[in-house]
């Protein structure tokens, strides 16, 4: 539809009378021409056999519905070998032969449909002044998807899979990589499918898909000069899933450095604090600006003893003065710390200290003694009060502390992935300790590890290394299998580390149709799916 603001009255009509009501507007129309042309000989007639009411349902006004009472009329052809004898008049510019809505007022209808769907769009449609059924809607935005669409060729295709239903049935959509639009949707996952649709469609230079196979043979048949590139964090994910089937192998192991990891020894140093106790990024900047706080006080003081005026003083510190006269009566530097209040464990404290000191941590243990005593507070009470105990233990340890000062847990078969791919610097203390004791023992896995972050770092095009170079080393690790793969798609990986293309576009593009169905409850067919996504409001 024309972003142009539209005429009242479609063009072409001449408006004869205005019959308002409360709940309709009924505009009664002709045409403006006396003459009209008859659709078997082309030939002009202006001799009038009849004429007739059409009614046309148009766009609203005022919040009212509107209905256009056209006066049609029939003509009688002139041309004597015509095989029509009388002909009605069309209305090109208004609507459709045998239509019951003006052209814009379809078209506002079928862009309801494609956005809202049919029982949505039913609903806001008699909202908005302009009723149609849910099936309506539905028809005419399944109409959209059947028109053949003009479109500019497509130079940069993105190929992915869409699921139907997952695990049972998947469809491929295929993305215009330099538009970022859905160019369309087939209805399975197969390789003679797009190999069809890339013969209709020729044009197709560079290709961006995942490994899955039936993609990679679909492109070759369809396009075999295309240049194929494998996406990159399709390749990571495969890399990660290798690291993970080898650390799997050494299962044992791993539970075992683990355990030594819990069993270790308690640090017999001063005391210190947990990881969260001590001052991030925010709280080193708190500590920092009460430090410049309570230095201009010290100074102010100092000049204030030394008999210097408050306004002597506040050029000197750059302070305001009353701020300088605030903190000199204070005699300290204020601070925004709230004080701390009463708690309603502090009348038990004695005793907590006192059953901590005999061996007793068990917070829930703690909690019900207190209860029996008369305490009325929750066991989240005696569980942080615990907690903030274990942290500031003198004899605590830092190998079986977390961040979050909980204790350590031995890792699972996916987090042992994690740690072996992730930098030592970012890990916790035990973490690190658990990983290193890990490749210490297991040599396959630390060269595993090893190659994995080399190739992960080509992947990324964070090294310098030459791909081949990288899958050499780590066709000799556990990696060999993965290695064994990629060197069967090798082209489109190298394509991948040269060309700038992924099908991340795609995947925003999957996350769209996975809402669009849902939004139809999942009783749509491919038609009106493919009208949906490929046709957006």
């Amino acid at each position: 539809m024309s972003k142009r603001l539209l005429p009242l009255i479609p063009a072409g009509l001449l408006v004869q009378q205005i019959l308002p009501s409360h709940e309709l507007l009924t505009v009664v129309v002709a045409p403006r021409e006396p003459w009209a042309t008859c659709p078997a000989c082309g030939k002009p007639s202006w001799r009038v056999h009849s004429r007739y009411d059409r009614i046309l349902n148009d766009l609203p006004w005022q919040g009212r519905p509107v209905q256009l009472r056209v006066q049609a009329r029939r003509f009688r052809c002139l041309e004597l070998a015509c095989p029509r004898l009388t002909f009605a008049e069309r209305l090109t510019d208004t609507a459709l032969p045998a239509a019951r809505r003006t052209g814009r007022l379809d078209d506002l209808q079928r862009h309801l449909g494609l956005a809202a769907g049919g029982e949505v769009g039913s609903r806001l449609a008699a909202r908005l002044a302009m009723p149609v059924s849910a099936d309506t809607l539905l028809r005419l935005a399944r109409r959209t998807g059947a028109v053949p669409q003009v479109r500019p060729p497509v130079r940069v295709l993105a190929v992915d899979e869409w699921a139907w239903r997952r695990g049972h049935r998947y469809g491929t959509v295929l993305v215009d990589l330099e538009r970022n639009r859905v160019v369309d949707l087939l209805p399975d996952r197969s390789a003679e499918s797009l190999a069809s649709w890339l013969k209709a469609n020729p044009g197709v230079t560079v290709v961006a898909r995942d490994r899955a196979g039936v993609y990679a043979d679909g492109v070759r048949q369809g396009a075999p000069d295309a240049v194929e590139v494998t996406d990159r964090w399709h390749l990571l994910r495969n890399l990660g899933d290798a690291v993970h089937a080898a650390a799997e192998r050494h299962h044992a192991a791993a539970r075992r450095v683990a355990r030594e990891v819990m069993r270790q020894p308690a640090v017999p140093s001063t005391p210190v604090l947990a990881d969260s106790a001590r001052p991030g990024a925010a709280g080193r900047q708190i500590v920092a600006a009460r430090e410049r706080r309570q230095g201009r006080f010290d100074e102010a003081a100092r000049l204030h003893a030394a008999g210097a005026s408050l306004s002597a003083i506040s050029r000197q510190l750059g302070a305001d003065r009353k701020t300088l006269r605030r903190w000199l009566r204070a005699g300290t530097v204020p601070s925004w710390q709230q004080p701390r209040r009463g708690s309603v464990l502090d009348p038990y404290r004695d005793h907590l200290e006192h059953r901590w000191a005999e061996g007793c941590h068990n917070a829930a243990r703690l909690w019900r003694e207190l209860a029996a005593l008369g305490f009325s507070g929750r066991d989240a009470v005696v569980r942080s009060w615990a907690t903030e105990r274990r942290r500031t233990e003198p004899n605590g340890t830092w190998a079986t502390r977390t961040v979050g000062g909980k204790p350590w847990r031995p890792p699972s078969g996916r987090r042992v992935t994690r740690l072996l791919m992730a930098e030592p610097r970012t890990l916790s203390r035990p973490d690190r300790a658990f990983t290193a004791r890990l490749l210490e023992e297991v040599p396959a896995l630390a060269a595993t590890a090893a190659a994995a972050k080399r190739l992960e770092g080509v992947l990324r095009k964070r090294s310098g290394e030459t791909l081949a170079d990288v899958l050499a080393a780590a066709e000799r690790t556990h990696l060999s299998a993965f290695v064994t793969e990629l060197r069967k798609d090798i082209t489109a990986v190298e394509a991948a580390l040269r060309l700038p293309w992924t099908t991340s576009p795609a995947e925003g593009q999957i996350c769209r149709i996975k809402m669009i169905k849902r939004t139809m409850y999942g009783r749509a067919g491919f038609a009106l799916l493919r009208a949906r996504v490929m046709h957006p409001a």
